[in-house]
């Protein structure tokens, strides 16, 4: 995937970082595919960081892993979840790797303003933060194009996941029992136009090559043949909008 996402991005000029989780520990079902774990998966990563030139981002769950994954990762990702867990972001923060913060489901975007400044507070000024969508009733994710907007007041720069924020979570019934999440695959391309448009600074995209036989996420993942298409018209956007600029508002009376 990184050898083949790489050819892409360098064709069209874009600075790719590649993402993978050596441990999906917080998945729905106690069935579903974890990874390799820690020491296998850093391996893995640092071999994608030497073959193909490439920075890595994974993320970690607990405190104790920041070490280790901040000797192999370029930028360490906190996951939705714990977005506002004190120990893991301080952890995460004085390994001095850019730390990419995921808003919670649960939370309003001003609170990432708190998040960002624990990491800076722990010494370390490297922070993003990265809009997820929020929960819309119990098996839904709606994605507020507002929150791109209030998400600089965390005053670093802000990514849009657009793929992660079309999960339908615990969503999909599994036979024998159990359920997992689903998603609207087909709304991607819509999220993304919508993010660049309003003036991320990044796309977080899962991308696969056999999406239906995915073992993480499968539903929500873009299929690589597609990437190239997407990515070309996301840059068509990005050339063209005003989004990170304000539009200065004249409320005085209007006179002919």
């Amino acid at each position: 995937m990184a050898k083949h996402i790489k050819g892409i991005t360098t064709k069209l000029g874009l600075p790719l970082v590649f993402k993978s989780s050596f441990d999906k520990a917080n998945r729905t079902s106690s069935k579903s595919f974890r990874g390799p774990g820690l020491e296998e998966g850093l391996k893995i990563l640092e071999k994608v960081k030497a073959t193909y030139d490439l920075p890595v981002v994974t993320d970690v769950h607990e405190s104790h892993q920041c070490e280790a994954v901040g000797r192999v990762a370029d930028i360490i990702q906190i996951p939705a979840f714990l977005c506002r867990q004190t120990d893991l972001l301080v952890a995460a923060a004085k390994t001095g790797k850019i730390i990419n913060i995921k808003k919670g489901q649960f939370c309003a975007p001003s609170v990432m303003a708190n998040s960002a400044e624990k990491i800076r507070l722990a010494g370390n000024q490297n922070v993003m933060v990265c809009e997820r969508g929020t929960m819309f009733g119990y098996n839904d994710l709606i994605v507020d194009p507002r929150n791109f907007e209030w998400l600089r007041e965390a005053n670093c720069p802000v990514v849009a996941d657009v793929t992660h924020a079309l999960q339908q979570p615990a969503g999909k019934k599994l036979d024998g029992g159990g359920v997992a999440s689903g998603g609207l695959r087909e709304l991607i391309p819509c999220i993304a136009r919508t993010s660049v448009a309003v003036g991320v600074d990044g796309i977080f995209m899962e991308v696969h090559d056999d999406p239906l036989n995915a073992p993480c996420d499968g539903p929500t993942q873009w299929p690589l043949r597609n990437l190239e298409e997407l990515l070309e018209e996301l840059i068509a956007i990005a050339r063209v909008t005003k989004g990170k600029k304000p539009l200065k508002i004249d409320l005085t009376p209007f006179k002919e």
